[in-house]
């Protein structure tokens, strides 16, 4: 039986070369197979998951030497963390290691939303010339960014949002008003509440868990409050934004656009995304905001790492 079992998609190097010495079986097809997960992890001291394997309590019992359990990325909502601290596992996310990815994909969505003019290349091509169409674009310079939460994927994306000339606020109750996080290289970013974020920011962005608190956070009642014209990026996680009244709020033009990459149901099913057919001004993408080339090898390395420390550290003892 192996000692690591790594059921969705992983960097090849960081088996080879990160997991040396190790008996590890990776198979990205397991995330689809929870009973073969489940039978595989009778002897297995340590699970490497991404976000779509269900770690459940059931999934740790089957493993009773399962000592850690690393997620090659940064949420935990599929994986049962009180289980684990109740069963002594350790959990090991890949906090950072990701926020790069996904403070760019922000930044690029908001840019393209905002100018709206990157949908022409067909109609370019059949020679229609539709520039009195796309006149009215706007531009990042001198536009608030308003985060929703600011961990480190939000302090990396006020980052780029400040070096484009924008004016930056943030909420997290999480974050004291004296945290030294308020004060970056660029200036201070300004505290607000959340209904101060929503009704004063051009472009709004996600960065938040899903919890109780949470879901549906930006509902419709809320999203009528929003600045008009204001764009919202969600590339957190599925469910903070109730997806209804977001498409409600795009066909009556009290947004001025929106960016998913994290939806409710993942995948997204035909007859769930048909809520969306004929909104204006949007750009779903399928949960691949963290997903550069880069932020594989960051966070693969990473994961891996903390997994090894783990166990070469009980093999010490």
């Amino acid at each position: 039986m192996p000692d690591i079992v790594i059921s969705e998609f992983i960097e090849p190097h960081a088996i080879s070369q990160g997991l040396r010495g190790f008996d590890v079986h990776h198979d990205k097809t397991l995330v689809d197979q929870p009973e073969a997960l489940k039978a595989l992890l009778g002897e297995s001291r340590a699970l490497i998951v991404r976000n779509a394997t269900p770690v459940t309590a059931d999934v740790m019992d089957a493993g009773p030497n399962l000592v850690c359990i690393g997620r090659l990325g940064v949420g935990l909502d599929n994986i049962d963390v009180e289980a684990a601290r109740a069963r002594g596992i350790a959990v090991y996310p890949a906090t950072g290691a990701n926020a790069v990815s996904v403070a760019e994909w922000v930044i690029a969505t908001a840019m393209v939303l905002l100018r709206g003019a990157y949908g022409s290349t067909l109609d370019v091509i059949a020679g229609t010339w539709p520039r009195e169409n796309l006149i009215a674009g706007r531009e990042i310079f001198g536009k608030r960014l308003g985060l929703v939460g600011f961990g480190s994927i939000a302090r990396e994306t006020a980052l780029r949002g400040a070096a484009l000339g924008m004016s930056v606020a943030a909420y997290d109750p999480f974050v004291a008003a004296d945290d030294p996080a308020w004060t970056q290289p660029f200036g201070r970013v300004e505290r607000l509440t959340l209904d101060e974020i929503v009704a004063t920011s051009d472009v709004i962005s996600l960065h938040v868990p899903l919890t109780a608190e949470t879901r549906n956070l930006i509902d419709a009642g809320r999203l009528l409050t929003s600045k008009p014209g204001a764009i919202l990026i969600n590339g957190a996680r599925g469910g903070i934004v109730d997806e209804a009244a977001l498409a409600q709020a795009l066909q009556e033009g009290n947004l001025g656009g929106a960016a998913l990459d994290v939806f409710v149901e993942e995948p997204l099913s035909a007859a769930k995304a048909a809520v969306f057919v004929g909104c204006p001004n949007l750009i779903l993408t399928p949960h691949i905001a963290g997903r550069s080339l880069e932020a594989n090898e960051r966070v693969s390395s990473m994961v891996v790492e903390r997994v090894r420390a783990h166990l070469e550290g009980l093999a010490g003892a």
